[in-house]
């Protein structure tokens, strides 16, 4: 029983990073309709900012806010620089670019820093608190669901109860006539792009002190964990990616324990495939009628 709480908590607490990182190409695939697998390298690139800023302050939460502020403008200059410029006429022209940018991001981090692991500290503690003899939450696991609870409230206020987010919102599902009626599409978008590479860097900076450290491919399968949690919940469905990050951080955590760290690649690829042929939208896609 101890062990299943334990495998439980930890679970949710990985769950909430790949509901943050699962949400970032939520944000993104609302926007542009497109899947930005360079998401991953974006926010390794972010926080090896951190690291400099961290390195040479000895502030860790100057590198914190750095590391989000350089998420905003990396992804703002992507998109401007780089995907605005992109033939969208074949749905693959999009995904052939990003791909290249992770090449070119994790070749440049890798000339500059190196190809060594580099320690990623945290900033409580990650010793669990233990509660009746149970070793549950650990301090650091407490920030890190606040600090995503508070990130997802946000972002739900902001597209729910802000003129900007409904313009984004109208920008993403209607894009022409957005424009008719004066909204700035492509303002729109960098915009959007700029909040999911942020929230992507913030996701970097919470995960990275509980894996091997700081590398330039520390995010690769973080990445392919937080897209299965993306097409588990839906990729039109916010709220989908934060339930599909939890599903997929429990699933991981429980394999993990009962079966070996080596099965957890497996174990996402096996829920990705399950849910793609069982429905593949996600599950919080909304169902259409079938015509005939």
């Amino acid at each position: 029983m101890d062990r299943f709480v334990f495998l439980t908590v930890d679970g949710l607490s990985r769950g909430a990073v790949y509901s943050a990182f699962a949400l970032a190409l939520v944000l993104i695939w609302r926007a542009a309709r497109v899947v930005n697998f360079a998401q991953g390298a974006m926010a390794v690139a972010a926080a090896y900012v951190a690291y400099t800023v961290s390195a040479a302050t000895g502030s860790y939460w100057l590198g914190f806010v750095v590391a989000i502020v350089a998420g905003l403008l990396l992804g703002a200059l992507v998109d401007r620089v780089v995907m605005r410029h992109v033939d969208h006429a074949s749905p693959l022209n999009p995904v052939i670019v990003a791909l290249g940018l992770v090449l070119l991001i994790q070749a440049v981090l890798g000339m500059v820093y190196g190809s060594e692991f580099r320690p990623a500290e945290a900033p409580f503690s990650r010793s669990a608190l233990t509660v009746g003899g149970l070793a549950v939450l650990s301090p650091y696991d407490l920030f890190v669901f606040a600090t995503i609870g508070v990130v997802v409230s946000g972002l739900a206020w902001m597209f729910a109860r802000t003129p900007v987010g409904l313009r984004m919102r109208a920008a993403a599902f209607a894009p022409e006539v957005s424009r008719l009626l004066g909204v700035n599409v492509g303002g729109m978008l960098t915009l959007g792009w700029a909040l999911a590479s942020g929230v992507g860097a913030l996701a970097a900076m919470l995960v990275l002190p509980t894996e091997l450290g700081l590398h330039p491919h520390a995010m690769d399968l973080v990445f392919v964990s937080a897209f299965t949690a993306a097409v588990v919940g839906g990729l039109d469905s916010p709220p989908g990616a934060v339930v599909g990050g939890l599903v997929v951080g429990l699933v991981l955590s429980y394999v993990s324990g009962y079966a070996g760290s080596d099965l957890t690649p497996l174990a996402v690829l096996v829920l990705l495939l399950a849910v793609l042929l069982v429905r593949p939208g996600g599950l919080f896609a909304p169902v259409t009628a079938r015509r005939v």
